[in-house]
């Protein structure tokens, strides 16, 4: 038999009403009225003893709500750049590639010249990098979906990273096997080369390796990327003391893949090589990689990250460069 459904009393609070009708529910049903009295008083007696564990736990909630409490007038007021730009970054691409590393570097133009606006930072757009002394100008180079290619331009974008430039690599731009030929970009990369990849593109859950680096500090512990080609890589990028591993795939992704399968594996897809101002983002492959907010949330926090810790010093005036 169905109970009768019995509406809220103004007076109950929610929390209450709920655990009201837990404990109605979970008894048996009465069968005299000596029954019903002492289900009245047994429910009353269970109210009293829940309702003040409810209680405590609200009290304690909002001492500790409290004492994390800060006015905003205890901190230093808000940094604005004015017609000054902070400072300018140069986005590099190719068109020379696969179809989905073009959409990919499609969205990234827009994506991070979403950020500019009012002009807080200059963003220039080239396939080509020109003399050393026109690299020269930009705090970092970002790369969403290919690195230099020719001689010359190796050249130059050698110089400007061991000269203190800073560079933010997506996917197909940090790519590099035997037949790439680039040794310093091999060991720039932490001296890793390209070993499997799954396939087709399809989205994973990633591992935030801590919250003590101003990439990952206000990153949940997981999240779902969006579908994407991650590339595997040897030797581990973690056995190089010199890099730091951010975000990494976690292991109950594996087997991933229904063509190309990776069975698991140590599998890092962002990191740090802490010999230069560089971070390198696994994500990049198709047109799905900046559906996620979390995931744009650290693309943010890489551009902020190697933006700030230029030679020339923080255009940011703070210290969250860990």
């Amino acid at each position: 038999m169905t109970r009768k459904k019995v509406s809220e009393p103004c007076c109950f609070k929610a929390d209450y009403w709920y655990l009201y009708n837990l404990i109605r529910y979970c008894m048996p049903k009465p069968k005299t009225i000596f029954d019903s009295i002492r289900t009245v008083i047994l429910t009353y007696m269970l109210l009293l003893v829940f309702g003040g564990f409810l209680s405590a736990c609200r009290s304690n909630h909002a001492v500790q709500v409290a004492a994390d409490y800060v006015s905003a007038s205890d901190v230093r007021p808000a940094s604005y750049a004015g017609n000054m730009p902070r400072f300018k970054a140069l986005l590099y691409y190719s068109d020379q590639v696969e179809e989905a590393h073009r959409q990919f570097a499609s969205q990234a133009i827009e994506f991070f010249h979403r950020l500019t606006y009012g002009e807080g930072w200059i963003l220039d757009v080239s396939s080509r990098l020109e003399d050393s002394a026109a690299l020269g100008q930009y705090n970092l180079i970002i790369m969403p979906n290919a690195a230099p290619e020719t001689s010359e331009e190796r050249a130059l974008f050698e110089e400007y990273m061991e000269n203190g430039g800073g560079w933010l690599g997506f996917h197909g731009a940090g790519y590099n096997d035997l037949s790439t030929g680039w040794d310093w970009f091999h060991d720039f990369m932490g001296g890793v080369r390209f070993l499997c990849n799954n396939w087709p593109p399809q989205p994973a859950l990633v591992d935030i390796e801590g919250h003590d680096h101003a990439i990952t500090r206000n990153l949940p512990d997981q999240y779902v990327a969006p579908a994407t080609e991650f590339y595997q890589w040897q030797p581990d990028p973690r056995s190089n003391p010199d890099i730091r591993i951010l975000v990494s795939l976690s292991p109950r992704n594996f087997p991933l893949g229904l063509k190309d399968i990776v069975f698991g594996g140590d599998f890092p897809v962002v990191w740090s090589n802490t010999r230069y101002r560089m971070v390198y983002i696994n994500m990049g492959h198709g047109d799905e990689c900046f559906s996620d907010a979390t995931q744009n949330l650290l693309f943010v926090n890489a551009l902020r990250y190697v933006a700030s810790t230029a030679p020339q010093g923080n255009p940011f005036h703070d210290d969250d460069t860990k």
